[in-house]
């Protein structure tokens, strides 16, 4: 038993990067209904922003690593992949806007392809040993805790599953609670009517890649922090189960791409801890070819009507 709940926390922390990145598919999904298959790379040049950024705040917060030094990284990279998330926006998908969605499709692929190339090109292919911004460590659970006296936490694990329910919190306060996240979730309704109701589409377009791509850079330095070995292709795995777990949960549902990254996680661990690391993918895949078999639509998607 213990090692089943030790096999789930391992889960829901990796489950919850997912989680992160998946966020950002279903936002865009759900305003243009269309994937941005560049998602995984932002979510890449998220990781190597805090690399490059790491030394330096560490110095400005006195070169100990902590908290401080973590959240100030956060949010740099945080800013940098929203501003980078835009600007793929303006250049590349918003002449497009028009155009058929194959062809937006194939753009998306396009840009994934040049960020992975560029980020070769620019950053190395070798793998980078990501600073140490903050002590990891092991938890361990006391013995006055009873059953579940044996469990083991670290830094990292606490750390990044507090950080994604804090920012899961934000995004739900922005969606539902603010201006911008009732433009937004207008857009997702009825582009037409929000426009004739005056709503700037394209900020509010732009508002949305900007939100998705600093989750995924946040995602970017959280998986640095567990895992410190980085390289430019690390966001095509990464990008693929959270696409998985956007469509698992329900593409352009929210809370769906949160269940269904934590999901994804879940069952990875549990297959490395019981079956074979080997079959992880696979498994992980054929639980989605399950799923759109049984529920097409995700485990809390709603069917939609489209006018022919």
């Amino acid at each position: 038993m213990i090692e089943f709940l030790q096999q789930l926390i391992n889960g829901f922390s990796q489950g919850s990067i997912y989680a992160l990145i998946a966020l950002g598919y279903t936002m865009v999904f759900g305003v243009l209904r269309f994937i941005n298959f560049a998602h995984g790379d932002v979510y890449m040049l998220g990781a190597f922003v805090g690399f490059y950024l790491g030394p330096k705040t560490l110095a400005l917060c006195g070169g100990q690593p902590g908290y401080l030094p973590t959240a100030a990284m956060l949010l740099l990279a945080m800013a940098l992949c929203a501003v980078i998330g835009i600007v793929i926006e303006k250049l590349c998908y918003r002449p497009l806007r028009e155009r058929p969605k194959l062809t937006v499709l194939i753009t998306a692929i396009g840009v994934s392809l040049f960020l992975e190339n560029g980020g070769q090109f620019v950053f190395g292919a070798d793998p980078k040993s990501f600073p140490e911004i903050i002590t990891d460590r092991a938890i361990e659970i006391p013995e006055s805790w009873g059953k579940i006296s044996g469990l083991t936490l670290t830094i990292s694990q606490v750390l990044v599953i507090a950080v994604t329910l804090a920012l899961l919190v934000v995004l739900r306060h922005i969606v539902l609670n603010t201006k911008m996240g009732m433009a937004m979730r207008a857009l997702s309704f009825n582009p037409v009517a929000a426009q004739l109701m005056g709503i700037n589409v394209d900020v509010v377009i732009s508002f949305t890649f900007g939100l998705g791509s600093a989750l995924a850079g946040a995602a970017g330095i959280l998986t640095s922090i567990q895992q410190p070995s980085i390289e430019p292709l690390m966001g095509v795995n990464a990008g693929l189960k959270a696409f998985v777990a956007a469509v698992l949960g329900g593409i352009g549902n929210l809370p769906g791409a949160a269940l269904g990254g934590i999901l994804i996680g879940m069952v990875e661990a549990l297959v490395v801890g019981y079956v074979n690391p080997t079959y992880r993918d696979p498994i992980v895949f054929s639980v989605l070819i399950l799923i759109l078999l049984v529920k097409p639509t995700g485990l809390l998607g709603a069917s939609e009507r489209e006018k022919v």
